[in-house]
């Protein structure tokens, strides 16, 4: 093959031009097993630019096995599963795809409501697994082959600890056709498909379940009678890419785990693709452990995301609420032991399994319910220094908004005040680092001896042992009070008004992105904002990658490439407004009397009416949603046009004035440019004109989180670059995300507008130089004065 043998790979005639350095660029850093970090608008063809390295490096370079495709946006995900079938219509040999879903989306029991309300679709998906398990291990008998299920995938692993004929015989004890039972209940039936099995969950048979048989699933026993292989194949997929719409009505058919199913076949996908958790959370990766080496080439879409979905997947939240629990759950297996001696020696004999005794679940019942007790205490001292001591008798003065308690100082490296207080009262670190252990014990004798609960002491354990371990330097430790008021009587206090949380805040998540980065083979990062490259690189562990660790002669490669909109540029016009910068301290408070305006809102006042003038679906985005009602309120009465204002509210409110502000052309929306309408949609066709970006939207800089990350990239990067990395650069993302908006095709016509002073190359604290090449290229300065005649001007040359 020569230098293109890509070419066979790409789904399309003809490649842009950005588009072939782009793949080539990708294989060529694939093949050094290293990175691509890749900036391209829409447009570009990344998806396919992507995919189609991606099949040349698995194929032809044989670097490869697998492909990950990970991506925070359910649109995106379905553009690649698209985009892949594309590719492999022109191929005699299809690779063999695989979109990944959420465990609640794929359990026919969970999907039908058929749980208990008080119980999880995943913990109660566990509990059963777990029984199962336990019902179908082999007493090493053997000798049992179930049929191969035609285009099977799977199964038949070297190390067969399970009855395949027990869980065949339980699998069949649950059939709507099993003797006596079709006049008892139906058949279960989700997603347009009926399963073998009846819509009660079932209870194992005495033959095998013994006197007191539990529960099971019976789509788990199938599983396992077909030595935990796949039904399907990928064959059933358009293509041969296999989504949800095929094997989840697929599998349950064939009374097979809808989840297992996908399991086994993302194990034996060429591509897989799946969401942000599946490769960067430390919980759901465990899906794809099996497949993620150095063997994996991974694709990482809307990557400027990546700093701010990580960081909060690193995070840890305990609730009060849990905590309380997790004491009870050691109270109440304590309490079955004092009850006679028998259930003494039961209890001991199951938590002696796992090395822990009774003296230790008591020691942690005592130490929750201690924490409790201070918990409770800080959080009523806290709010008496937000609200004064008046809100103990009348809760109505406390504040109707969500709160931060640091533990520490959060521009100091300083050991917080609950591990302080623990440490003052005895509790050690050995006690910490116990509480999973004894955590897991609890939960596993409350389960075999029948206690009837949905236990958390093993999960709270788990929190609490990282909150002891982890360091001060890059973990903020706070209590989190999230507004969510209650007209129950019953309730008292400070939850009138709060939840309350125990929060383990990662500041940094640079140093877990480079150890995952280094364990895979290599990949391209793509987003259409991710300028100053430099930058993203530095934040999200690549450079450091790059630079190898100090013990070894180098590091990976990385390299970085940038393209412009390749659309016409006669069909858009792209300003920045040269007016006052427009920032708490300048533009004052957003009130409606005109009288009160600062000489920064009244010059905004004059912006926002030109822009929202403009003719068709204008969007302006504000720094906050506060700032939004202002505008939003103010234009109302000033522009004939229909005016919407976005709040921040559920998606299905968000959805619904989405759809609104469809419903024809001549409207204007206001929205926070942190919010969820400024990336992410696809406003396409008539569907926008002119999106325009007032301010930067920086985040609040006095919030506990944001001093805490700001100091903690001071020490890894620099404190001359702590402010600019940690806030200036995501908040210019943000802006340059919305106005993206405007243009997604090649006859497309808008407008896009940067108002803000900061904007303007050389001004005081310019954010210039964080936008694309291209667009500190396009972008044209003017002043507000000129900015309707412009627009006016702009719109009639193209009548």
């Amino acid at each position: 093959m020569g230098d293109s043998d890509w070419e066979q790979y790409f789904g399309f005639e003809q490649p842009y031009e950005s588009q072939a350095d782009a793949i080539e660029s990708a294989i060529d850093v694939g093949e050094r097993q290293g990175y691509l970090a890749m900036e391209g608008p829409c447009g570009t063809g990344k998806t396919m630019a992507a995919l189609t390295a991606a099949a040349t490096l698995l194929r032809e370079r044989d670097h490869y096995e697998t492909v990950v495709v990970v991506t925070p946006v359910k649109q995106q995900l379905e553009q690649f599963v698209a985009d892949l079938r594309t590719l492999n219509a022109g191929l005699e040999q299809p690779l063999a795809g695989i979109s990944l879903v959420g465990k609640r989306d794929l359990c026919p029991y969970g999907r039908e409501d058929v749980f208990p309300r008080d119980t999880s679709v995943h913990d109660r998906c566990e509990d059963l697994r777990e029984h199962t398990a336990e019902l179908v291990e082999s007493d090493g008998d053997g000798g049992y082959e179930p049929p191969a299920a035609e285009g099977a995938v799977g199964g038949n692993p070297d190390e067969m600890w399970w009855d395949p004929e027990v869980a065949s015989d339980l699998a069949k004890a649950a059939r709507v056709d099993a003797a006596g039972q079709r006049a008892l209940d139906g058949a279960l039936s989700t997603a347009g498909a009926t399963s073998p099995y009846r819509k009660s969950q079932p209870t194992a048979p005495e033959s095998i379940g013994g006197d007191d048989p539990p529960i099971y699933c019976p789509f788990e026993a199938d599983w396992y009678a077909r030595n935990r292989a796949s039904p399907i194949d990928f064959t059933a997929g358009e293509e041969s890419v296999l989504t949800v719409e095929e094997y989840l009505p697929a599998a349950t058919e064939r009374g097979t785990c809808p989840h297992r199913a996908m399991s086994v076949l993302a194990k034996h996908a060429e591509v897989v693709i799946g969401n942000y958790n599946h490769l960067f959370d430390p919980d759901s990766r465990a899906l794809l452990a099996e497949i993620l080496d150095e063997r994996t080439f991974v694709i990482v879409d809307e990557a400027h995301r990546l700093e701010e979905r990580v960081r909060d997947l690193l995070s840890d939240r305990v609730g009060y609420q849990t905590l309380v629990q997790a004491r009870n759950d050691c109270n109440q297996l304590l309490q079955r032991a004092r009850q006679t001696a028998d259930h003494r020696a039961q209890v001991e004999a199951r938590l002696t399994s796992h090395e822990v005794n009774l003296e230790a679940v008591e020691q942690a019942r005592e130490f929750y319910d201690d924490l409790l007790g201070w918990f409770d205490d800080r959080i009523e001292r806290a709010l008496d220094e937000e609200a004064g001591r008046e809100w103990r008798t009348d809760p109505e003065h406390l504040p109707e908004r969500d709160i931060e308690v640091p533990l520490r100082d959060p521009e100091t490296v300083e050991t917080d005040e609950l591990t302080e207080w623990a440490t003052g009262e005895g509790y050690t670190g050995s006690l910490w680092r116990s509480l999973p252990t004894i955590g897991a014990a609890v939960e596993d004798t409350m389960d075999q001896l029948g206690i009837a609960r949905q236990p958390v002491a093993a999960a709270v354990g788990t929190i609490m042992a990282r909150w002891w371990e982890r360091d001060h330097a890059t973990k903020l430790r706070e209590i989190e009070l999230e507004h969510s008021p209650t007209d129950d009587r019953r309730i008292d206090g400070w939850e009138r008004a709060y939840t309350a949380g125990l929060v383990l805040f990662d500041c940094m998540p640079a140093e877990a992105l480079r150890e995952i980065f280094d364990a895979l083979g290599g990949g391209m990062l793509m987003s259409a904002t991710l300028s100053p490259l430099s930058v993203f690189t530095t934040v999200t562990g690549l450079e450091a990658l790059s630079e190898g660790d100090a013990d070894e002669s180098g590091g990976r490669p990385v390299e970085t490439r940038s393209y412009p909109l390749r659309f016409p540029k006669e069909n858009r016009a792209s300003w920045i407004v040269d007016a006052s910068p427009f920032t708490a301290r300048n533009r004052g408070e957003p009130t409606q009397e005109q009288a009160a305006w600062t000489d920064t809102r009244d010059e905004y006042a004059q912006v926002l009416r030109a822009v929202a003038r403009s003719p068709g679906n204008v969007l302006i985005a504000m720094p906050n949603y506060r700032e939004a009602a202002w505008a939003g309120t103010y234009l109302d009465s000033v522009v004939e046009k229909p005016v919407l204002v976005d709040e921040s509210t559920s998606n299905d409110e968000t959805e619904t004035l989405k759809q609104r502000f469809f419903d024809g052309d001549g409207k204007v929306i206001v929205t926070s440019t942190r919010g969820t309408l400024t990336e992410g949609i696809d406003y396409d066709g008539a569907k926008l004109s002119t999106a325009a970006v007032v301010g930067v939207p920086l985040v609040n800089v006095g919030s506990p989180r944001v001093q805490s990350v700001r100091r903690a990239y001071g020490d890894a990067f620099g404190e001359d670059n702590a402010f600019e990395y940690a806030l200036t650069v995501p908040a210019v993302r943000r802006a340059r995300q919305a106005i993206g908006r405007v243009i997604r095709g090649a006859d497309e016509v808008g407008v896009r507008i940067l108002a803000d002073r900061r904007y303007v190359d050389g001004a005081r604290h310019s954010v210039n130089g964080h936008l694309s090449p291209a667009e500190r290229d396009e972008f044209v300065r003017m002043t507000p004065d000129f900015l309707s005649g412009k627009i006016e001007r702009f719109w009639s040359d193209r009548e």
